[in-house]
């Protein structure tokens, strides 16, 4: 499922186009959406003694977005690892075509720690088997 928003003048530069920071923040936020749409989110980790860091994070990008544009981002998992989740998004621009218009995508892995001491810890397997089960429907 998509996350949308309007681009805000609080996301843009001087000239008026989404600043390149401000998608590795919307991407994080569809990529947790997705977990929480598996019902396997940030508070089911953390009932666990778990948490969720980044450990890598890519973007490419392609096309600007501009103020009062809508952005699309299209999260999935992509793997679920030992003690890592992979999650990619693609962001489009919602347009007046037949076709929203690619401006990035990218991938954020995602580190399972321990709570408490940080160290990296094996997904639980009921958490895992939630994790790749097919996402419900909106």
């Amino acid at each position: 499922m998509e996350v949308r928003h309007r681009v805000e003048h609080v996301d843009t530069d001087a000239a008026g186009v989404v600043h390149f920071s401000r998608y590795a923040s919307l991407m994080e936020t569809a990529a947790l959406d997705e977990l929480e749409r598996r019902s396997v989110g940030l508070g089911v980790f953390e009932a666990q003694g778990l948490e969720l860091r980044v450990r890598d994070l890519r973007i490419t990008y392609r096309n600007a977005a501009r103020f009062r544009d809508v952005m699309l981002l299209v999260p999935a998992l992509e793997n679920v690892g030992p003690a890592s989740l992979k999650v990619v998004v693609k962001v489009y621009r919602e347009g007046t075509g037949p076709e929203p218009v690619l401006l990035a995508s990218g991938s954020l892995d995602l580190a399972v720690v321990n709570h408490e001491s940080g160290a990296p810890v094996c997904i639980p397997e009921n958490l895992k088997a939630a994790l790749q089960q097919q996402a419900p429907s909106p």
